[in-house]
């Protein structure tokens, strides 16, 4: 449980002891006990401590010294400490309403320190005898849920094999909220220098060696980091897009505002606030963002949430601009917190943390998978990664076999957080994984770097499913290819002809990256390309629904460049009857034809022909090239 909320519990339940009567008649004891409180509000539990313990001193059956100084062990994360002061001061007592409040706070500290059986047995006391309380109520009974999950799977350990990562990595006093590339080539994250948790966050970058290992992490950019706080951080799956948490000093709407800074070349833009669609006047943090770097997720504890700390989601709209946040709504957000929440670029799968769901104590990793009906109930991940302790920050490569968090423990000067690397069981991976393909987009002729729009269209939807420029100055460019979809690919840029790829990811278990340079041809007289989106069956000439994409794909080049006319060419192998071939590579373009004349398109800008087998791209000797040989072609003749 994060502070605040254990802060609060703390403040409800000795509001509900310090309503009953002090148990002892030493004036000296409850002098003690009375300066004790004006320490503990303000933190500073070492005095609050030594006070309670003079209290007790002069009243050894002092039950409310006892309370007290469980809530101050409990605040500090002691919960050894903290049950040995409750289960002493509950023996004193048979108040049923003191007795409430010891149940209800040994509950928590029981889960605390994975002592389900007898957290149970305490929450179960209070529930059955609370009739007043309607918010420690509710608070109980989902404590207890939680109790009774994890003793019932506790035991259902999967083979996850952690370890933390080189201390190259782990080597500031306090580093978390690790973010990577899709190609995993990148790990950036957040760090301080010091234990001390007010102390300067800064973003920082670590890439890998020539033998894959992470070299020592730098700055990522002087435009990002600065005297102020940068915080926890999001990635777009090529590493050019990153969204931030800053706190205090830049133009900021909220306590914690989220920013967005582009990386061009090797630089990273000045960042900019999100703006009031996204940012409010409450606290924004803990940003993840799609592979294509257009929707984006977030942590915000703004007063129309569901519970006190919910997520929230935006998109880019047609402008690139951001929409107006969203609640993520049931069944992601609870009425408690739900925080660090990770998108997997596959677009499927979000990871979270939560203390509103059954679990293992504190905050536990869940994750949703979406479809057309919405999001999935919420799956706790399972130990060993979930115990009693906090988790959260977690995220999952590309391919789901790795996981990266970070993980905190007690250190000497306070606590440390170190990231560490996970193997994840191939029972527990992703139900879908996702792959790349990437390179340089150029022209064809002057072979100089282009930036161009990427489309990703889900065919048998006819659905886009994700939308990236290459870079301006290198021209590079990643998409993400995630398993289950049949895909066409579109390179765009204004005053070229548009370049069709299509990857069938119905049934893929490769999951080898792949390297692909896509040169433009500019729209003139002579310019083609193949259209990979028109599919027929064999031997058949009826176009397959699956074209309708690369169709409308068609229109839109021919609505967007009025003056041109076209040749759509049929071609066909060498397989069979050359005369055969030529007529079926005819009704083939005509196919095309007659649906480009049905849709609007001038039938005197289009002249349908066929080829057959006279035109080969390819050596007809494998089924491969033979392949690449039945197409359609189209060329700009005018």
């Amino acid at each position: 449980m994060n502070r605040i909320a254990i802060v609060l519990l703390v403040f409800l339940s000795y509001a509900a002891m310090a309503q009953v009567q002090l148990s002892t008649k030493s004036k000296k004891a409850i002098e003690y006990y009375t300066q004790a409180d004006n320490y503990r509000v303000r933190g500073q539990f070492a005095q609050a401590i030594e006070l309670l313990n003079q209290a007790i001193d002069k009243d050894d059956k002092f039950v409310e010294a006892y309370y007290r100084l469980g809530l101050v062990y409990q605040n500090m994360k002691n919960y050894a400490e903290a049950l040995k002061n409750y289960e002493k001061g509950l023996s004193l007592t048979t108040d049923l309403r003191k007795q409430k409040t010891f149940w209800y706070d040994m509950g928590e500290a029981y889960i605390a320190t994975g002592e389900y059986e007898k957290a149970m047995r305490v929450l179960s006391l209070f529930v059955n005898n609370e009739t007043l309380n309607k918010q420690k109520l509710e608070r109980a009974a989902s404590l207890f849920k939680s109790a009774e999950f994890a003793f019932n799977n506790k035991d259902n350990v999967s083979a996850f094999h952690q370890k933390p990562l080189s201390d190259t990595v782990n080597c500031f006093a306090t580093q978390y909220f690790p973010v990577l590339t899709a190609d995993q080539q990148q790990l950036i994250f957040t760090r301080r220098t010091s234990n001390d948790p007010n102390a300067d966050e800064d973003i920082v970058i670590s890439g890998k060696d020539a033998q894959g290992r992470w070299i020592t992490p730098v700055s990522i950019s002087r435009n990002i980091n600065s005297r102020l706080n940068e915080g926890t951080c999001a990635i777009s799956a090529d590493g050019r897009k990153l969204i931030f948490t800053s706190c205090v000093g830049r133009d900021g709407i909220g306590s914690c505002d989220l920013y967005e800074t582009k990386k061009i070349g090797e630089d990273w833009t000045v960042p900019k606030n999100l703006g009031p669609n996204v940012n409010s006047v409450a606290w924004e943090s803990q940003p993840t963002l799609s592979a294509d770097g257009r929707t984006l997720y977030f942590v915000s504890d703004r007063r129309s949430g569901l519970g006190r700390r919910d997520i929230w989601v935006t998109s880019l709209d047609e402008n690139g601009k951001w929409t107006k946040a969203v609640n993520a709504g049931k069944p992601i957000n609870s009425v408690f917190d739900e925080i660090s929440p990770f998108i997997h670029v596959n677009n499927k799968t979000l990871y979270f943390a939560s203390n509103g769901l059954p679990g293992f104590g504190g905050y536990d990793l869940f994750f949703v998978e979406k479809d057309s009906a919405g999001w999935s109930a919420p799956k706790n991940i399972g130990a060993p990664i979930n115990n009693h302790d906090d988790q959260f920050s977690l995220f999952i490569t590309a391919d789901g076999k790795k996981g990266y968090y970070s993980h905190e423990e007690n250190a000497a000067g306070g606590t440390r957080s170190r990231i560490f690397e996970m193997q994840i069981p191939e029972e527990n991976q992703l139900k879908y994984r996702s792959n790349y393909v990437r390179g340089i987009v150029r022209d064809k002729q002057t072979r100089q770097v282009l930036s161009a729009k990427i489309e990703l269209i889900n065919i048998s939807k006819n659905q886009i499913e994700s939308l990236v420029e290459s870079d301006s100055v290198t021209g590079e460019y990643l998409m993400v290819l995630t398993q289950g979809a049949d895909y066409a690919l579109y390179v765009n840029k204004e005053g070229y002809l548009f370049k069709s790829l299509h990857f069938n990811y119905t049934e893929t278990f490769d999951f080898k990256p792949v390297v692909l340079d896509v040169d433009l041809e500019k729209a003139s007289i002579g310019s083609r390309v193949v259209l990979n989106n028109i599919f027929f069956d064999v031997d058949k000439y009826e176009l397959k629904s699956t074209s309708i994409t690369e169709l409308k794909k068609i229109i839109r080049f021919l609505t967007e460049n009025p003056k041109v006319r076209v040749e759509i060419g049929g071609h066909t192998d060498n397989s069979g009857a050359a005369a055969y071939n030529r007529s079926l590579s005819e009704k083939r373009a005509l196919a095309v034809y007659n649906y480009l004349v049905s849709n609007g398109v001038d039938k005197g800008r289009l002249t349908p022909k066929g080829y057959g087998p006279d035109l080969p791209i390819a050596p007809n000797n494998t089924e491969d090239s033979r392949q690449l040989n039945r197409r359609i072609e189209f060329k700009i003749i005018k």
